[in-house]
């Protein structure tokens, strides 16, 4: 089965890429930034079935890593062309973490790919994930970070998580966080379900869309 068509980048051209590798026409309209995925970013972590531990399973594992190494490789091509663009110094490191691929652009003056509240970095990460869908023909949930940005964030939002817990945990009344982008939504959860006596549940409509700690019945 073909892979599924993904929408055209305008990526920045690389200076080994030759004319006869396909550039954008004048004129062609920018892809519209698609929405959070939450099935993916909000979500708790799902165990995965394990199976027979035949060849074939251990081929997939191998065959899902090798496409995430592709995915960091193929976005730090793409972020690297953009900093060049933009005249921004910046190192960029790649990793696998979990089930993602990870990229992080360190060094430099790094605060206007940041934005308010991250919200740069959040347009520059779906972008990067398009481009790399167009090259794997896979839909990526690769994980940016910019400056450190998410890596302090991640401590201070499990920090809240913690002290929230325990709260709920004590008084057995639920308490509302304010509102949260995907990716500071699943840190939250991730950490509440390590804690027993309470659980979290999602609600509200983007970007307004929050995390509830709740008692166990």
């Amino acid at each position: 089965m073909s892979a599924p068509q993904q929408p055209s980048i305008e990526a920045p051209p690389s200076r080994d890429e030759t004319a006869a590798e396909g550039a954008t026409p004048p004129g062609a309209a920018s892809p519209a930034v698609p929405a959070a995925d939450a099935a993916s970013d909000d979500s708790l972590v799902e165990r995965r079935e394990s199976g027979a531990g035949g060849a074939d399973e251990v081929d997939g594992e191998d065959a899902s890593d090798d496409l995430l190494v592709r995915e960091g490789d193929v976005a730090g091509d793409y972020l690297e062309r953009l900093l060049d663009i933009l005249d921004v110094d910046g190192d960029i490191d790649l990793d696998v973490e979990g089930d993602r691929a990870s990229v992080a652009i360190v060094g430099g003056r790094l605060n206007d790919l940041i934005g308010p509240d991250g919200a740069t970095l959040e347009a520059l990460q779906e972008l990067t994930r398009l481009a790399v869908a167009q090259s794997t023909g896979v839909r990526s949930r690769l994980m940016l970070d910019v400056g450190g940005f998410r890596a302090k964030r991640r401590a201070d939002l499990s920090s809240l998580a913690a002290e929230t817990a325990g709260r709920v945990a004590q008084s057995g009344q639920p308490e509302r966080l304010s509102p949260m982008n995907p990716f500071e939504r699943k840190v939250v959860h991730d950490v509440i379900a390590g804690v027993a006596g309470v659980h979290s549940e999602s609600e509200g409509e983007e970007p307004n869309r929050r995390v509830v700690v709740l008692p166990d019945k």
